[in-house]
């Protein structure tokens, strides 16, 4: 045993480390503990370098008391620390808590020793290999229904280059929405997943102007127009739901509250959306299409001109109200003026 000022130490842990910790919490920087006292600051003669403008030349001490436990004690700093929220002072010495966890000035660090507890190794999930050809097999699906939307807006004869923004423009879009979710990912997760990013919103995408395309045609073939009702609930539920599974890679451990916000969000927005169509009086969808698909998709057997008079009726008494209505504003505005 070393002796040091007279008195006898206690041993120290067998084995220990100082861990410097970035804003995410992550180990930036894992310092072995070879002898103790250990110094922690700015200077390079210090055990432990702390890379912060905000940290003393020599700020701290880690040393060991008369029982064995680990104190922390402020050197000379005018930024000071702190231990569990509770602020530290120049010269003030406490013991580390359960965790070993402390702050110098803006910098987070923790002591580990042989003697915590250690979390059980954690098992590596190897992501299956995605198929290769499945990501351009969707940006080509996409571009296609680009393709063939604005093909069917445009005369036989028209030039190619007016197919140009219609296709670049949703393609900028999409690499720059995976763009910014990996960017996110690596900020958070410290790795850049464009190929999944941009997978999870082509598959969105395209499944949208799947919809987009079939809706109508169903609802043609069967004569079911209040189904287009569901085109315009598709886009924010698939838009939140591709919001909340690229989430689930940017911030894994929240999921739970990000989905629940999500969620909020877009019971808010149908809400609104259905008070929207309650005041336009098609609350599940106008009774007619607005676009009819070729004849041939047609299954269901034609309805007779009097079911169509039939169903106006009711139009017939609100538009006479509403003229009504109209009229007596006029003539009293014409009243005004005399």
């Amino acid at each position: 045993m070393d002796e040091q000022q007279g008195q006898v130490m206690p041993a120290a842990p067998t084995a220990a480390v100082v861990e410097v910790l970035g804003r995410d919490g992550r180990v930036a920087l894992v310092q072995r503990v070879t002898q103790w006292p250990v110094r922690i600051g700015r200077s390079p003669a210090c055990d432990v370098v702390v890379d912060d403008v905000h940290v003393a030349a020599e700020h701290a001490e880690l040393r060991l008391d008369a029982d064995g436990r680990v104190q922390l004690k402020l050197l000379e700093t005018r930024n000071g620390g702190s231990i569990a929220g509770r602020r530290l002072a120049s010269g003030e010495e406490v013991a580390l808590p359960t965790g070993g966890a402390f702050q110098l000035a803006g910098c987070s660090l923790r002591l580990r020793t042989s003697a915590d507890a250690l979390a059980p190794e954690q098992l590596l999930i190897v992501q299956p290999v995605r198929h290769w050809a499945l990501l351009p097999l969707l940006l080509l699906a996409m571009l296609f229904f680009q393709w063939a939307e604005r093909w069917s807006e445009l005369d036989s004869d028209s030039r190619w280059i007016q197919y140009t923004a219609p296709l670049l423009g949703p393609l900028a879009f999409v690499l720059g929405w995976a763009g910014l979710w990996s960017v996110a990912s690596q900020i958070f997760q410290h790795r850049f997943p464009f190929a999944t990013h941009l997978r999870r919103a082509l598959l969105v995408i395209v499944a949208l102007q799947v919809l987009e395309w079939l809706l109508p045609a169903v609802a043609y073939a069967f004569s079911l127009p209040r189904l287009m009702a569901l085109d315009a609930v598709a886009l924010p539920v698939l838009g939140a739901a591709l919001v909340a599974w690229h989430a689930r890679l940017v911030w894994p451990g929240a999921q739970r509250i990000l989905n629940g916000g999500i969620a909020a969000l877009l019971v808010l927005g149908l809400g609104l959306q259905a008070a929207g169509r309650m005041e336009n009086q098609y609350f599940f969808g106008p009774p007619y299409l607005a676009s009819l698909p070729p004849p041939a998709l047609r299954i269901a057997k034609p309805r007779p001109p009097e079911d169509l008079i039939e169903s106006l009726k009711p139009l017939k008494a609100e538009l006479q109200r509403q003229a009504r209505k109209d009229n007596e504003g006029f003539d009293a505005e014409d009243l005004g003026g005399e």
